[in-house]
């Protein structure tokens, strides 16, 4: 592993140069930390050079944001770190955040983009959405860090999950707590997800995209997904029965599958 940093973003190369594959880039959500696709990466770095990054304002990167925020800025985030890295072109895996920067990325660097994968995303904004995210913002400036990170299980996975993995998640709960970034980085990074609207451009992406998503996810709609497929040209949908919103976390032999066969389709 070889690792950097790039206008205050930190990264990661795992897995060393594998011979005739195109490098993966992992993007994670909200939480903006590399470390979400912990479960995924003995399987890909089997196969795939593989990067992972902390978002801006998020982890080991820079606590301070661009200025004005947006999803745009998440994306161009993306291809500083190819920069750096020396890389020509990537396949970008993203989870709700992540997946929409990819999106991003895709209208604005459409060259540096190989195979896009969007878990749990979106391509406009959604009542629903809006209405867990307005949950969030009511937590965190009313009740504090405490309470959003205590909260936050409820919005990812399913209630049984949750009550068979408890002692993991009061066990990591300090940590995040700890970890958690600054309140107006956390409010502008949602205000910038809240503002995401490309769905009237989704026929300009190209690219083959896998729109993958749960049907049980209580944060955004597997709807969402349903119509993000539809409008790309080269999209494909898949949907897990379970798993929530983090169901790469909850079910990750299923999204690895899924992930895989498609990242190894016509190579």
């Amino acid at each position: 592993m070889t690792s950097g940093t790039v206008d205050g973003l930190h990264y990661e190369m795992h897995g060393g140069p594998v011979a005739g594959r195109t490098a993966v880039i992992l993007s994670s959500g909200l939480g903006g930390s590399g470390a979400f696709w912990a479960p995924q990466m003995a399987a890909l770095t089997a196969k795939y050079p593989v990067v992972l990054y902390d978002h801006r304002g998020t982890g080991r990167s820079v606590r301070e944001l661009t200025q004005p925020h947006s999803v745009q800025a998440m994306a161009d985030d993306i291809v500083k770190v190819m920069d750096a890295l020396g890389l020509a072109r990537a396949h970008v895996v993203g989870h709700a955040a992540g997946g929409n920067a990819g999106l991003a990325m895709a209208l604005s660097h459409p060259d540096r983009l190989a195979k896009l994968v969007v878990v749990n995303g979106w391509s406009r904004p959604d009542p629903h959405i809006q209405r867990c995210f307005d949950t969030r913002i009511h937590l965190l400036n009313d009740s504090g860090v405490q309470a959003y990170v205590h909260a936050q299980p409820i919005f990812l996975y399913p209630a049984s999950w949750l009550s068979e993995n408890n002692d993991r998640l009061q066990a990591e709960e300090p940590h995040h707590v700890a970890s958690f970034p600054p309140r107006d980085v956390v409010l502008a990074r949602i205000q910038a997800l809240l503002a995401f609207n490309i769905d009237d451009r989704l026929g300009e992406i190209l690219h083959p995209v896998l729109v993958s998503a749960s049907a049980d996810d209580m944060l955004v709609p597997v709807g969402c997904s349903m119509r993000l497929a539809e409008g790309l040209p080269n999209g494909q949908l898949e949907v897990a029965p379970w798993g929530g919103h983090g169901f790469t976390v909850t079910d990750p032999e299923t999204f690895n599958a899924a992930l895989l066969g498609f990242l190894e389709g016509d190579e």
